[in-house]
């Protein structure tokens, strides 16, 4: 394979240190300083880490590449407009917890404890963002159809992984005579807006998720083209960001009021989809596909942190 420009960021140790500082750097534009995002850089931090672990334990990559982290990092950052969105980014690095577990359970029937805890954090997210719960029949699809893992024993263990946080929560509230905000909770769960309705979203918003939405076609046609080539069980994990993906962006369309916490799944998961594309294509056309995916990158990242600041 010809080492082009794209592979040879893909394949560099020196990519993600500089993915760090680049974020460091478009963090502090956005204001954290000012605006003393504490915990959301946190959760961030923790995320990026996450999606470190998720692709050495899984070898999502097959070749040595930071690629996955990188992509995530920069497409996180380019959604800047997302950092005061606490309760959906604790949301994220909770849903990339449960998928290092989740994967973990991959065609083990037995693995009750497994699933148990990566729905226990599923069930964490869902405090931070309830309207998570809408994914939870498809993660029991994927259970049967991807890892493979689904039996009575492995469903009560992620129905009582979901119930758990719920437990320790409504006794709380109990004790502390709130009932409200338990109901306010789950109620929302029914409150449906109209359709396709993007007013309020901005140009900055709608741009970015043009740009993911772009990344995960050619993640996902690249991978259905050259999917022989990994292993089955990489092809199952996969087609799980593939589906995660679609559901994410369907629900964005439906319901646009839950633009950002949707965005943020797509983010988690069409980094894996555009970062086996870059580091396993070498072609000039894929070259110049990456650099401009990158350049497009860039520019709304600015575009983003300029609004911010002008805004502000």
């Amino acid at each position: 394979m010809r080492k082009l420009l794209q592979n040879r960021i893909a394949e560099s140790k020196l990519t993600m240190p500089a993915a760090t500082l680049y974020a460091l750097g478009v963090w502090l534009l956005a204001g954290v300083l000012t605006y003393h995002w504490w915990s959301q850089l946190a959760c961030f931090a923790i995320s990026s880490y996450l999606m470190v672990e998720l692709n050495n334990i899984n070898a999502l990559i097959r070749i040595f590449s930071r690629m996955v982290s990188t992509a995530f990092i920069a497409l996180f950052c380019c959604a800047s407009f997302l950092f005061p969105a606490l309760q959906e980014i604790v949301m994220l690095t909770c849903l990339t917890a449960f998928i290092i577990l989740f994967f973990l359970t991959y065609q083990n029937k037995e693995a009750s404890g497994i699933t148990y805890y990566a729905f226990l954090f599923l069930g964490v997210a869902s405090i931070a963002y309830v309207h998570i719960l809408f994914f939870v029949p498809l993660l029991w699809l994927m259970m049967i159809t991807n890892t493979m893992s689904l039996s009575w024993r492995t469903w009560l263990a992620s129905l009582f992984g979901l119930l758990t946080p719920y437990w320790f929560a409504i006794a709380w509230l109990i004790y502390q005579h709130n009932y409200s905000l338990a109901i306010a909770h789950f109620s929302s769960l029914a409150v449906f807006d109209e359709p396709f309705n993007f007013y309020g979203i901005t140009a900055g918003q709608k741009a970015t998720l043009i740009l993911i939405i772009v990344m995960a076609i050619i993640g996902t046609i690249h991978f259905i083209r050259k999917n022989y080539l990994d292993k089955i069980r990489i092809r199952m994990f996969y087609g799980f960001f593939m589906w995660m993906d679609l559901a994410a962006l369907t629900f964005l369309l439906l319901q646009p009021q839950h633009f950002n916490a949707m965005l943020l799944i797509m983010v988690l998961n069409t980094s894996p989809l555009i970062a086996h594309f870059v580091a396993l294509t070498s072609t000039k056309l894929t070259n110049i596909v990456s650099l401009v995916l990158s350049a497009a990158t860039l520019l709304i990242t600015a575009y983003n942190l300029w609004i911010s600041s002008f805004l502000s």
